[in-house]
């Protein structure tokens, strides 16, 4: 039977799936559709508004506007037109429903998951309506194609394949800055945390107090405020370090460390021995689990 099996909402400049239909089939050239559809997003920039990819007894077709598109799975039977006129109708439902800056800043998959209920009511509507119903529509569409068709692509196309079996699609995205997924937090690198944020609230803490006697009686003191505020500010970089990802992540942690040693080093005789020992202890400990942590490989976000 020609039906329209799959549908989600994506966003053009970095492949982000919005929202998705929650169909369930176990078809295995369906399955395998599906997986193409994904690698399909992520370089839909490429492409001009409109696009059809066939394959096994399935089509893929996608429908972009601004930086939102309209991706649908559909048996190779259903009409070409009867499929652009779905997706155009998805495309005006959720931009209706959601404005432009929401769709922006959305960061995790399938923000908007409540869409599902106007995907499904569209789809089920299509499905089970003739083309004779919908005689004005699908005319409009059939003009707007005959001038503006769309790009045609197979799914076994060479560039898709090769993306999805090593793992990597180039993606053009502008100057737009991809997010990154950091390795869980182990007990020691929480320990590392906790520890740092000590150091840097003792720093800020002696820094002020000191600031407050030596701006009034002992200017002669500055240097040493300067010294305990530097390692403050050291000290929550380093967090910052290793919470977040940063590119030159072991020049930045070098300089970091070693600004703390030579502070503690400066400050001798405001601190014993054992007191910047411990600080240089916890410097370093921050350091090697900067260094550790690294990045985690990105998970297939498809799974709806």
């Amino acid at each position: 039977m020609s039906m329209i099996l799959f549908a989600c909402v994506v966003r053009v400049r970095d492949g982000l799936p919005l929202s998705a239909s929650t169909d369930f089939h176990l078809n295995k050239d369906f399955l395998e559709c599906r997986k193409r559809l994904k690698a399909l997003s992520l370089i839909l920039a490429q492409y001009p508004d409109r696009g059809t990819a066939t394959g096994r007894g399935f089509s893929i077709h996608f429908h972009s506007s601004g930086d939102i598109a309209c991706m649908g799975i559909c048996s190779s039977s259903y009409p070409t037109v009867m499929a652009f006129c779905f997706l155009e109708e998805l495309h005006w439902k959720f931009s209706a429903s959601y404005d432009t800056t929401s769709t922006s800043l959305a960061t995790r998959p399938y923000t908007f998951l409540e869409f599902d209920n106007v995907i499904q009511k569209v789809k089920y509507h299509f499905n089970y309506t003739s083309c004779s119903q919908m005689k004005n529509n699908l005319e409009k569409i059939q003009e707007d194609l005959k001038f503006h068709p769309p790009v045609l692509l197979k799914l076994e196309d060479t560039e898709l394949m090769n993306g999805m079996i090593n793992g990597h699609i180039e993606v053009h995205v502008g100057s737009e800055v991809p997010s990154y997924r950091m390795q869980p937090v182990t007990p020691l690198g929480i320990l590392s945390l906790v520890l740092n944020i000590m150091c840097g609230a003792l720093n800020l803490i002696r820094g002020v107090h000191l600031a407050e006697y030596s701006f009034q009686e002992d200017h002669e003191g500055v240097g040493n405020v300067i010294a305990f505020l530097l390692s403050f500010l050291a000290c929550i970089f380093q967090c910052c370090l290793f919470l977040f990802h940063s590119s030159a992540k072991k020049m930045k942690a070098f300089v970091l460390i070693f600004s703390i040693c030579l502070c503690n080093i400066y400050l001798y005789g405001l601190r014993n021995i054992w007191q910047i020992l411990f600080h240089i202890g916890v410097a370093s400990l921050s350091s090697y689990q900067i260094l550790t942590r690294q990045l985690m490989e990105k998970q297939s976000d498809f799974g709806v």
